[in-house]
């Protein structure tokens, strides 16, 4: 039966954004060839969900949360796993208008890709398994307007309490140099200092211990300090061509270079501290910055500072074929954030867990025209 919607209550921003600008349906290469359109309502109606528990942040491009609010109460009133395609597609052209995302002045649209790495792990250090991931430590303190020194940098979101004074935390070398050690925070230990890099750029991991129990673990906390990809350290430095940097490659010079991760590794002064979550749906990804676990192939990382989660994205990269094999045109959702997505037309797409979607998500690095679906109730005349 096709699903059927009431009318509209029109939402008052106070404000949108200058970079979106209103398009059609029928402008968008792809929309009605795209049959993956459930998975995406199942992303979507998990963040209805939530939301009903804790509303979201608006962005600061104007997308108010508020106006979320009759397409959230209709996800919940749907059943995820029924709905078809056209009952997706209906759903989405009821309660959304595709607006094109204009990237910032001189830059493109773009997309990286991003997976949930799985490894070995211990609960315990033994000559093996002697690689800590950290549990948040007690003295790293949120930083915003409310509380930030004048002499802080305005770039940092987390500090360390000082006995009062909020100065810059740890950062990677020095943790790695023992800066933490002594203090109970090691959530567990892996094998390879390198799978334990990448797991921090991801920023979540799915871990087998010895007695063959799983364990997820996620995102908790950020020492605070920039990110800095090694690949384009690697690129500087000449090690790589720009154009061949990717996360294999990465990783096999790293392999033939073990003097040399130190200099490397320490260039990227970003830490991530983890915390355990539920194992929860195994056929999705870790729970991520909105606090939902992950669609593989329809979730997506953006910058939170300006957008807000639960926005759909239609993006258009016909270039990337690495997916399915044909261009890739899909509807995503916006689920997550990371520290190198910044900029109004850039997202990490979520792959999915393991190697083979480790090995897709490290190529991913292509240009990409970003339509954001806005609330009619906010937008519609």
């Amino acid at each position: 039966m096709r699903q059927r919607y009431s009318g509209h209550r029109k939402y008052y921003s106070p404000g949108l954004s200058d970079l979106f600008s209103p398009v059609s349906y029928g402008q968008l290469t792809g929309w009605q060839e795209d049959d993956g359109l459930p998975d995406a309502f199942a992303a979507f109606a998990r963040l209805a969900a939530h939301a009903r528990l804790r509303s979201y942040r608006t962005g600061s491009l104007g997308v108010d949360a508020g106006a979320f609010e009759e397409a959230h109460a209709a996800a919940r009133s749907m059943s995820p796993h029924r709905v078809t395609p056209a009952q997706a597609r209906a759903f989405f052209e009821h309660f959304f208008l595709p607006f094109r995302v204009r990237p910032e002045a001189g830059a493109n649209g773009f997309v990286t890709g991003y997976y949930e790495p799985e490894a070995e792990a211990s609960l315990h250090p033994t000559d093996k398994f002697c690689v800590p991931l950290y549990s948040r430590p007690d003295d790293l303190v949120a930083v915003d307007e409310c509380n930030r020194p004048a002499n802080l940098d305005p770039y940092l979101a987390f500090a360390q309490d000082a006995g009062g004074t909020l100065v810059p935390y740890y950062d990677r070398e020095a943790i790695e140099r023992g800066a933490l050690e002594g203090r109970g925070l090691e959530l567990c230990w892996l094998a390879d200092r390198t799978e334990a890099f990448f797991i921090h750029v991801q920023g979540a991991a799915r871990l087998t211990l010895p007695d063959r129990q799983h364990m997820r673990v996620t995102y908790a906390a950020k020492a605070g300090h920039r990110f800095t990809g090694i690949g384009g350290v690697l690129a500087d430095l000449g090690e790589i061509a720009p154009e061949e940097v990717t996360m294999q490659a990465i990783r096999a010079w790293l392999a033939r270079n073990p003097h040399r991760q130190d200099e490397i590794f320490w260039q990227n002064r970003s830490y991530i501290f983890f915390r355990q979550t539920s194992l929860g749906d195994p056929e999705l990804g870790p729970v991520a910055a909105a606090k939902v676990q992950l669609q593989p192939g329809r979730s997506i990382a953006v910058d939170r500072l300006l957008h807000t989660f639960g926005t759909p994205f239609f993006i258009d990269a016909p270039q990337l074929r690495l997916i399915d094999g044909g261009p890739f045109r899909r509807l995503m959702i916006a689920q997550d954030t990371g520290s190198a997505i910044i900029g109004p037309a850039r997202a990490d797409l979520f792959i999915g867990t393991g190697e083979k979607a480790g090995n897709v998500a490290g190529r991913v690095r292509h240009p990409a025209d970003f339509y954001a679906l806005l609330p009619r109730a906010l937008v519609a005349g």
